[in-house]
């Protein structure tokens, strides 16, 4: 049961993204209106996960609607088991959110169900039969109810009751959720801030200051930690380089919405400054693959920089002996592939996907390198390997940890800590309230620490089913 804090109907409950960076839920009861911010699958440790199987705390037929923040998993996976759970209101997001999900969640119910199959065939599976989270009709079903949105285009809920999506810089369609309610004179606003991105991103906009905030809850991935000053783009080189002359392959887990987009880019363009030579670059992540389509597609959603690039011809993700592995046979074929080359497959942290079948076959062999380009999930496979561990369980079996293993922080898509202050101090006031989720405790608490520290704002760490009023 919910904690709270007092009898008011303006309530906000926070049922996900406490003490993790996972899972983010964020339940908003306001002027009658049910209102969900994020609807995420956990993930990470087994503890986590099994949180999805947890029934919904709140009815999920009582929910009014849902707004998104982004497309990512861990704010978008739950969708279709709330929907199967009596969920029949729209989904609000973006444009692009809106077309990645429509990849990302049949992906995903793809996966539950071949998990699903997968445990029964193998009979290790608690429960007889084992059933997926969700299926692929559950998904289609939900991608029914989506209802995009462009950036800045006002949604009334009630004649003094509006919310907008502004853009957040984390990934293609990322987004504030900015909701206010105006009385004559008088209005109160609580903003969302999803995943915040960093600024000068090399083809995305730098997320939008906003202003009059008074609740804000805001995300803390990075909230103990900065982004190395080393060139993020200049370590690349480097890697690149010493995997070239130790003549092995080099394997990079990437995330298939934003950071697969990313190196795309930032290949190409070292390729053409002579930076780097032109080695076979293999995607291989159906997502990924689908992903970068919609990312050419939603050219409106990208800085000038990148729109001046493509008015001038140049095909902005595409280094030039770039392989595009569809189906199974072609990702089986790079296991072939021989002498320097570069491979990025899904999932980021090493949870599951093709990734997991190179890095059996490339994780033994000491030419090779194994680079981490994202954020690594207490409990995840890239966790344990980043942190060292001789041997990483991979299909049932230990495979040895031989390959050299690098990591570059730089190319991750969240602010660090001062690049989320440094967000903070272009507010034109302190909000009432600021609530601290979608961190690691020890992020939590020294992102906390700092706001208090250079802001003086009142800052709260929410627990997991906790609710607080509202002065709306």
């Amino acid at each position: 049961m919910a904690k709270t804090n007092s009898n008011t109907d303006d309530k906000i409950t926070f049922y996900g993204a406490t003490g993790t960076v996972t899972g983010s839920r964020h339940f908003l009861e306001l002027k009658g209106k049910k209102l969900l911010i994020d609807c995420g699958m956990f993930q990470g440790p087994k503890k986590n996960r099994q949180q999805n199987w947890d029934d919904f705390p709140v009815r999920p037929g009582d929910i009014d609607r849902v707004f998104l923040t982004h497309a990512h998993i861990d704010h978008t996976g739950y969708l279709p088991r709330l929907y199967k759970g009596g969920f029949k209101g729209p989904i609000h997001c973006t444009q692009a959110t809106s077309k990645l999900c429509d990849i990302m969640l049949r992906d995903s119910a793809y996966l539950q169900e071949e998990d699903a199959r997968w445990a029964n065939k193998k009979g290790y599976s608690k429960h007889k039969p084992a059933l997926p989270l969700y299926t692929i009709k559950d998904a289609e079903r939900t991608l029914r109810q989506f209802s995009p949105m462009e950036y800045g285009e006002d949604l009334y809920l009630a004649d003094n009751f509006r919310m907008k999506f502004k853009d957040a810089g984390h990934i293609l369609g990322s987004s504030f959720v900015d909701i206010k309610i105006s009385d004559g004179k008088r209005s109160r606003k609580i903003v969302f801030s999803g995943d915040i991105g960093r600024p000068a991103s090399p083809y995305l906009r730098d997320p939008v200051q906003v202003f009059n905030v008074d609740y804000l809850v805001l995300e803390s991935t990075y909230g103990d930690r900065l982004h190395d000053d080393i060139s993020p783009i200049d370590e690349l080189v480097r890697i690149i380089q010493e995997s070239v002359e130790r003549g092995g392959a080099l394997i990079i887990p990437s995330f298939a919405v934003g950071r697969t987009q990313t190196l795309l880019f930032i290949l190409r363009e070292l390729e053409e400054q002579g930076e780097i030579p032109q080695l076979p670059v293999y995607i291989d992540s159906p997502m990924a693959i689908g992903v970068t389509e919609v990312f050419k597609d939603r050219i409106s959603d990208q800085n000038i920089t990148s729109r001046v690039s493509t008015l001038e011809g140049t095909k902005i993700f595409n280094p030039r002996n770039l392989h595009i592995c569809k189906d199974r046979n072609q990702s089986i074929a790079i296991n072939n592939v021989n002498g320097p080359a570069i491979i990025i497959s899904a999932s980021g942290m090493v949870t599951g996907g093709r990734i997991m079948h190179h890095l059996v076959q490339r994780l033994p062999q000491p030419e090779n390198t194994v680079l981490f380009i994202g954020y690594q999930a207490e409990g995840t496979r890239g966790r344990r390997i980043l942190e060292g561990e001789p041997t990483v369980k991979i299909h049932g079996r230990q495979v040895p940890v031989v390959a050299k293993i690098e990591n570059i922080s730089g190319f991750s898509g969240h602010a660090d800590r001062n690049e989320i202050l440094a967000w903070l101090m272009g507010f034109n006031k302190a909000p009432l309230k600021t609530f601290i989720v979608h961190g690691e405790p020890h992020a939590s608490i020294a992102l906390a620490a700092k706001i208090k520290e250079n802001l003086g704002w009142d800052v709260v760490i929410p627990d997991f089913g906790e609710s607080f009023e509202l002065e709306f």
